[in-house]
């Protein structure tokens, strides 16, 4: 048995900074640190950070006054804005800047008169908190199909950003079928995907051509791994989305079936060897990994959390 790992995989430049943003606020202030939400779709990640004294909440009500709180990767409404805000809490916003790129470009779109569709799936932390950031209407969709039914006010100012971890191929349709429909819509192409999901998904094509099963190390609740996992499939392979060697499953292998193994952007790297080791276990005889360039993309940390030196 084989196995092929593929290049780029794992943590973005995203997931790097919002963990070292909650690894540096624990230096600075102590176990007084409060996280809303889980920081990334990762429970490995988030079980890290509890163990070294962050504290995960699911409402603001939680921290107590004045509390330092930090937003997930994934950014929050202007609501959650206002709240912490009142409550005298001290933000570290952990946001993605490629979701802080969405939120401002919705919040223009919206300031100029236009009616914002958000291409994405609703109930996802990233896509409730770019509707929340818009005050005049706005809509989700995720399907092509739904395009037909969706009904807007003004079909002449009409807009649409991009939730950032979405299929290329899907959300690539789901455009097409909106400026078939309303030709003067506005939006981008497919530059709100972010660089990180567009690379692991092109990666998976790639990887595609020379493996008989996927397998894709990521949490069940990560859309970008779901994605990972859908893409595989399209290319007519069979593809399992596994959090942990738990999930792993004897019976998809045997003694000549070519693995190739990808990560999630939340999904640490540990892991991912953790699940080589188990392979072996089954017989895996060689271990290679896609040519590829390794990415360098690198997000700064927020100035507030070096006061006394250069921005990191």
């Amino acid at each position: 048995m084989q196995v092929i790992l593929a290049q780029p995989r794992g943590f973005c430049a995203g997931v790097i900074r919002a963990i070292k943003i909650v690894e540096r606020a624990l230096e600075i202030y102590g176990t007084a640190v409060y996280v809303l939400h889980e920081i990334v779709h990762n429970h490995h990640v988030v079980e890290a950070l509890k163990n070294q004294g962050a504290l995960f909440i699911e409402t603001l009500d939680e921290a107590p006054v004045g509390a330092v709180i930090i937003f997930s990767a994934h950014g929050v409404s202007t609501t959650v804005l206002k709240e912490a805000e009142k409550r005298n809490l001290e933000v570290i916003d952990a946001t993605c800047p490629l979701v802080t790129k969405v939120h401002l470009q919705a919040q223009r779109y919206s300031q100029h008169g236009f009616e914002v569709i958000i291409i994405g799936h609703p109930g996802h932390p990233e896509v409730e908190g770019t509707r929340g950031c818009v005050e005049g209407p706005v809509y989700v969709l995720s399907r092509k199909e739904e395009v037909k039914k969706l009904k807007v006010r003004n079909p002449n100012r009409l807009a649409y950003v991009t939730q950032t971890t979405l299929s290329l191929d899907d959300t690539r349709e789901v455009i097409d079928a909106l400026r078939k429909r309303w030709h003067n819509i506005q939006g981008p192409e497919l530059s709100d995907i972010c660089y990180a999901t567009q690379s692991r998904q092109n990666a998976v094509r790639q990887l595609a051509k020379d493996i008989d099963l996927l397998l894709v190390v990521g949490a069940r609740n990560s859309s970008n791994s779901n994605r990972l996992r859908e893409v595989g499939e399209q290319n007519g392979l069979p593809a399992h989305l596994i959090e942990d060697t738990d999930d792993l499953n004897p019976a998809w292998f045997s003694e000549k079936t070519r693995v190739g193994i990808t990560a999630g952007t939340s999904a640490p790297e540990a892991m991912v060897q953790k699940v080589l080791e188990k392979l072996r276990a089954y017989g895996v005889g060689r271990v290679n990994e896609m040519e590829g360039e390794p990415e360098k993309m690198h997000f700064r940390l927020p100035d507030s959390l070096f006061p006394q030196s250069s921005p990191r």
